[in-house]
């Protein structure tokens, strides 16, 4: 059997959801490492952080896949700046990463999908010029206030919810982390209620004047939910490499 190397595990990120599809001013593919280092193990992580790193080493991973990239410029490696600090540690650590975003947003498959299989969304299809929301249907309709508790179980944390707590809602959309700025056309797409990450006061404001409840669930709760689905496809297509979902991945935000 022919030994994995980060550039294999690349190549395997890249058929679940290819790198190319990603939007312009997106960072997507092999952000650190050498191609063609042996792998064994892989982590999986929605953001690379100091504890994700720790937790590579301790595992041995040689790489971390994760789906947020390094996104703000980097001009100089100053380990006072955190964003430089990361990757010197990842450096010392001999840990290359490969980062999936919004490749993964519209894959097939993808956080979209994944979310809408957590929140028992069907009959789904991709809407919006950017092909990343998804519209579908619950089995049954319910109120806003009945779907909002299921998402709340369903992905942890805490929900916000924008919209009359006992207007029924039967189409329901979605788009994982910040989806704010669609609101409109979610609505002109026939959805009674919009599932996302997060969202701005005003734009919450424009969604209820619009008609459309909004449940506000966490960037990190409803995009996290494809990790599982992302391990579940790569072990299938791989030989002799373990994939891991990190532990020390995890929202910075934290409730009363």
């Amino acid at each position: 059997m022919k030994q994995a190397t980060v550039q294999t595990v690349y190549e395997w990120v890249d058929r679940l959801a290819p790198f190319e599809t990603a939007m312009e001013w997106d960072n997507v593919g092999l952000l650190l490492g050498a191609r063609e280092r042996p792998v064994d193990t892989v982590l999986t992580a929605l953001d690379l952080t100091p504890g994700v790193i720790e937790e590579a080493v301790g595992l041995g991973a040689q790489v971390v896949v994760t789906h947020h990239p390094m996104l703000a410029p980097l001009r100089r490696l100053d380990e006072a700046e955190p964003q430089a600090a990361l990757l010197c540690a990842a450096v010392r650590a001999g840990i290359s990463w490969i980062a999936a975003h919004t490749n993964l947003d519209m894959a097939e498959g993808g956080v979209n999908d994944a979310l809408c299989g957590a929140l028992g969304v069907i009959n789904t299809r991709v809407i919006g010029n950017e092909g990343i929301a998804r519209i579908g249907a619950l089995s049954e309709s319910t109120t806003l206030r009945g779907f909002a508790a299921h998402v709340q179980e369903r992905l942890g944390g805490r929900v916000r919810i924008a919209g009359a707590p006992d207007v029924a809602v039967a189409r329901v959309a979605v788009m994982g982390g910040s989806g704010g700025n669609d609101v409109k056309m979610v609505r002109n797409e026939g959805a009674d209620v919009y599932v996302t990450g997060e969202i701005k006061h005003s734009q919450a404001i424009e969604a209820i004047h619009l008609g459309l409840a909004v449940i506000e669930a966490g960037h990190y709760e409803t995009e996290r939910v494809v990790l599982p689905s992302v391990i579940y496809r790569l072990q299938t297509l791989t030989d002799g490499v373990q994939y891991k979902l990190a532990c020390y991945d995890a929202s910075p935000f934290w409730s009363l």
